[in-house]
């Protein structure tokens, strides 16, 4: 789609043409009518008549105000937003090795599809004098996730646990490790013969 400058777009006075097929303020169709014409309609709506399609023949022209206009070309610039949600891992520091390969899984797909993702670690009891298991652990995990993700920050322990925030690479850099892994190792189911 071509980009409209919203200080080329002729409106009122500035249109040339002699004829122009006309649309109204609520979208519907008016028909093609003379340029004078046109004016007046928009007049007497209150709002201002700008030339939308000016190579079409007859050009087509909109009554709409003008200021309306410029913010929803502004609007369609910018494009939809891409909407980021927060998602949550939680490890232990006595974690097995296939909890642990799923949780990065589930860490990875979350991150493949734009949404931050905290990490936490949460110790229990005596725990709490080895600290140094759970960061091993995070450390790890970002390590792994290392493909995807970039930390905003250390891992910090507050409280009874130690937290970290991850944001998605670009979408050039990422690559899939965990969910690869899964689809190529699955066993093929035998056809009975």
């Amino acid at each position: 789609m071509a980009q409209i400058n919203p200080k080329a777009v002729r409106r009122n006075a500035a249109i040339r043409a002699r004829d122009v097929r006309v649309i109204g303020p609520e979208g519907n169709q008016m028909g093609v009518m003379s340029t004078s014409e046109a004016l007046r309609l928009a007049q007497q709506y209150g709002a201002d008549l700008i030339e939308i399609a000016p190579n079409a023949n007859p050009p087509v022209c909109r009554i709409m105000d003008f200021g309306k206009f410029r913010y929803e070309l502004a609007k369609k610039e910018k494009g939809p937003k891409i909407i980021t949600k927060l998602k949550e891992i939680k490890f232990r520091v006595r974690i097995e090795q296939n909890d642990y390969a799923t949780k990065l899984r589930h860490a990875e797909e979350f991150l493949w599809e734009n949404n931050k993702v905290k990490l936490t670690l949460s110790f229990r009891g005596r725990e709490m004098g080895h600290t140094e298991l759970g960061r091993e652990v995070i450390l790890r995990a970002l390590a792994d996730l290392a493909h995807v993700a970039t930390p905003d920050a250390e891992p910090r322990l507050s409280g009874r646990a130690i937290n970290v925030m991850l944001s998605p690479l670009p979408q050039s850099k990422r690559k899939r490790r965990f969910t690869e892994i899964e689809t190529q190792t699955s066993p093929q189911p035998e056809q009975p013969e």
